[in-house]
Formats: C-alpha cells, structure tokens, sequence
C-alpha cells in the first residue's frame, strides 16, 4: 500500500481507482494526430498489466510538476484518467483565474470537458465557466493534426501565451525514464513513492535554477524585443494601407465579435476542385436531357485528364533533377515513372484523336525525336495550338481550359507562399539548430524536398499563366493575373534583386 497516499504528485490511489471502476468500458481518446507515439499507444499491449504508464500535468510556462498532478492509466490516455488527473490539478485553484490546457490531444479532449468534469466525483469534481477556459496544441505536436486544428489551437494565436510551446510535459519524462525500469515490477505504494521521490527531485532542480534560467529568458527576450519590434515597423509601414483592417479582423476575432480565423489561408473564386465539381453537374445534366455525346469520357473530363498528365510531367521531370546521384536504384525507379507516364500519354492520344483531330498535325510539325523523355513529350492542350487549329476542335474546349487554368493560378499561389514560408523556418532551423554531419545531410535533404515543392508550384503557376495568355490571343493584359518571374520566387527576408 501507498505511505501517504495523495501527500505529494500521485493521486490519491483508493478514491481514483473506485473511480476507475466506473468506467471499464471507456476506449481511448481518438485523435486527428498521426504521431507514431499515438499509433503506438492506441495498440499497445495492455493485458495482464495494472498500469501501463501515467499521465501528468506540469506549469506549461515552467515546467513544475503539479500537486497530485500524476495519474496512472490503464489503457491508453482515456478521458475519464485525463479528467480526473486535470480536475484534481485545478480544484486548489482560484475559480476566477483564467486556464489554458496545452495537450496533444485536445482537439479530441476538449469536446464535452465541461459536462465530464461536473460528473466526476465529489472529490475532484469542478464548475468551470467556458469563458475562462481556453484549450492549445504544443507547437512540434500540432503539425500532426488537421489545418482545422492548427487554426483553432495554435498557441502563436491565443492570447496572453507570448512564446510558451507547451512542449514542458514532454520534458520531464527524460528524468522518468531512468527510473522507469525501476517501476515496471514493483507494487502500487513502492511504485508510487519512487516516482514521488523522482518528481520532488525534478521540481527541486527546477527550483534552484529558475533564476539563471529566467535570466538567460531575458536576455535573449530583450534582445528578440528589439529585432522584432524593428521589422514589425518596417513590415506595417510597406503595409500601410492593409494594416489597419488587419488589426480590425484580429481584434474582432480575439474578442469573439467574427467566428472567421483571420489566419486562415482564404481562396477567393473558384478553385479546381470547385470547376471539376462545376463540369461534372453540368455533364450530368446533360446525360440526363438525353445529349448525344463523341464519346464516354466527357469533353471536361479530357481536359481536367490532360492538366493532370501535365501535373504528372512536372512532378516526373522535378523528381529526375533531384535524383542526379544516378545510382542503379535511382535509374530504376526514374524507368518506372517514365514507363507509367508514356502510358498515360498514350491514353490521352486516344482521347485526343476524338476531341483535338487537329493536334495530330500539330503534332508532326513538331518532329518530335524518339529519345525524347515522357517528361519531355508536349501534350498539345488547346492553350498550345493556334487559332485555326483550335477551331477544328470540339467546342467549347478553350473555354474549359481556360476555366481551369484560372483555377490554377488561384490554387497555386498561395500553396507557393506556404511553400516558401516553410523554405524561411527550415533554413533557419538548419543555421541555428542543426550540427554534425548526420543532422546536417538529413537537413539539407529536408530542404531539397521542400524546394522541389517550390518549384512544383511556382511551375504550375507560370504554365498556368502562359496557357490563358495564349487562349487570350496572346495579350497579357487579359490574363488578369501577374506574370510571376524566376527573381518574385524567393522568402520574404531574402533581398530583392
């Protein structure tokens, strides 16, 4: 049995565990997350096993375990162990203080909380009114989840986190996991004194050096304050005319006045998943107004399958330059990719000999050579051919295209600005945090990925661009998007040429 059960971090284990008895059936927390230790925990072997780890609370801004803040779990991170361990963590505390939970899982967590904190036991159990709750993701784990998520929980957009990660329940379990060995065959009470005595000891650490450690916080906050205050200004003043309706959208999200995240990434107009969607119903229509037709696959459809075997062709030809090792693997696989690609464009051929008859003869003209890469093949999509040309195709193809094309540009620019943001944050990391010769090479190979995703955007945006130029008679005027030139394509920090 426990010596002083409930006297220091571990819950008091016989209230808990009748608790626990009430709830046998409940399953664990499913989450949108696809961290591996997530799939690992939801098919972890439990069987014939009291406990299978703990669940714990710390002071996400200094790292202080909680007073009867550590629980055991049984199967997993189930809500009713969660509840219990946040509601015993909160009872001492000040109803009035504003709370922020940082979990990993709280987009499934934070669903109903408050109805399952008022039936717990009279013990623990807690009134907690919602305007004084807010709910967070750490920072490495939110990557994992939906974008939903990131919107909703991110810690960079609630206030009053300044630039707390909520990764500090993470970092105590470097002190645990020396003892954990220690644990696995030792009874409750013996199991739950030695980690006692092991948090004590990692809050008595904390203790002693919270001030060197506040004092390095400041000094680099200090530091941090003036730099970024410097091209804060310097930002808001190339942004004069857009600032002020920016602070609007902010503070009427951050008052609760607008539902609309003003960091969402918003598309305006059509994207193409909304043109697709658009010329399947108008294809259906058709077929349901008895509209004889040249052929199964619709006019819409061979268009949208010519965008996608040119999308094909771009990812082929970027994977190619970054295979440039040449080892027999490498060879390999680049013969696959090709094999499949001529293979579709075969397919598209027979496609095009009933809608574009007179791509063929653009086709001879070009005296395409054999050697000639699948990558390489042109695909001859209305944008490409000419006035005369187009008008012996079935009507209402350059009309499609164009539409699509549109949608494009729309869909390709932002997916760039993501792209190129990322490129900003990886670099950064690889100059700062990154040493040896390992880290580095799977940096740099980090990076290579991302710039090849650079490319794939900047590149469908400007064939994009190109093609309603061209369906436009050539006038750039018309296209009503901005040429985007190789020297537009760099981060915000970088210089301008």
């Amino acid at each position: 049995p426990d010596l002083g059960s409930g006297w220091a971090y571990m819950l008091e284990t016989t209230a808990f565990r009748e608790f626990l008895r009430t709830v046998t059936d409940q399953k664990e927390m499913e989450t949108c997350s696809g961290l591996a230790a997530l799939d690992y925990a939801n098919t972890k072997f439990s069987r014939g096993y009291s406990t299978t780890g703990v669940g714990m609370g710390v002071c996400a801004r200094h790292e202080f375990v909680q007073p009867n803040g550590v629980g055991d779990l049984q199967k997993g991170e189930r809500f009713a162990n969660m509840d219990y361990i946040a509601a015993s963590i909160l009872k001492p505390k000040h109803e009035g203080l504003y709370k922020l939970f940082s979990y990993d899982i709280v987009c499934a967590w934070s669903k109903h909380l408050l109805e399952r904190l008022r039936k717990l036991p009279p013990n623990v159990r807690l009134e907690i009114a919602a305007k004084l709750i807010r709910f967070a993701i750490p920072k490495m784990h939110i990557h994992a989840h939906t974008l939903l998520c990131q919107l909703l929980f991110s810690l960079n957009y609630l206030i009053g986190c300044a630039e707390t990660d909520g990764e500090g329940i993470e970092r105590p379990w470097s002190s645990l996991g020396a003892v954990a060995a220690s644990t696995r065959d030792a009874g409750p009470g013996a199991r739950h004194g030695l980690l006692d005595f092991q948090l004590g000891y990692w809050n008595w650490q904390k203790l002693i050096n919270i001030v060197e450690l506040l004092r390095r916080r400041l000094d680099r906050a200090t530091v941090e304050l003036k730099e970024q205050t410097e091209g804060f200004n310097v930002f808001c003043e190339q942004q004069t005319l857009r600032v002020p309706a920016w602070k609007e959208m902010v503070h009427n999200y951050e008052a609760g006045v607008s539902e609309k995240s003003p960091y969402d990434l918003t598309i305006t107009g059509l994207t193409e998943a909304d043109v697709r969607l658009q010329f399947a119903e108008d294809d259906a229509a058709e077929a349901a107004r008895g509209v004889p037709v040249l052929h199964d696959v619709s006019p819409s459809a061979f268009i949208a399958a010519g965008l996608d075997l040119e999308g094909e062709q771009r990812r082929v030809r970027v994977h190619a330059e970054l295979k440039k090792a040449g080892t027999t693997a490498m060879r390999i696989s680049m013969k696959r990719l090709r094999i499949k690609l001529n293979r579709s464009i075969i397919r598209f051929r027979k496609l095009q000999k009933t809608y574009m008859p007179s791509a063929f003869q653009a086709l001879a003209k070009l005296n395409i050579p054999e050697t000639t890469l699948a990558e390489d093949v042109p695909l001859l999509l209305p944008s490409a051919l000419s006035e005369a040309e187009r008008s012996c195709c079935a009507p209402g193809l350059s009309d499609m295209e164009g539409l699509l094309r549109d949608a494009q540009c729309r869909t390709a620019l932002p997916a760039l600005g993501a792209k190129l943001h990322v490129k900003s944050r990886l670099l950064t990391y690889k100059k700062y945090q990154t040493r040896h010769q390992g880290p580095n090479t799977r940096a740099r190979t980090i990076v290579t990925r991302n710039e090849s995703k650079v490319r794939l955007s900047s590149e469908k945006y400007q064939c994009a661009w190109e093609a309603i130029r061209r369906l436009r008679g050539g006038d750039a005027a018309k296209v009503g998007w901005r040429l985007l030139r190789r020297d537009d394509i760099r981060c915000m920090q970088d210089e301008q040429d």
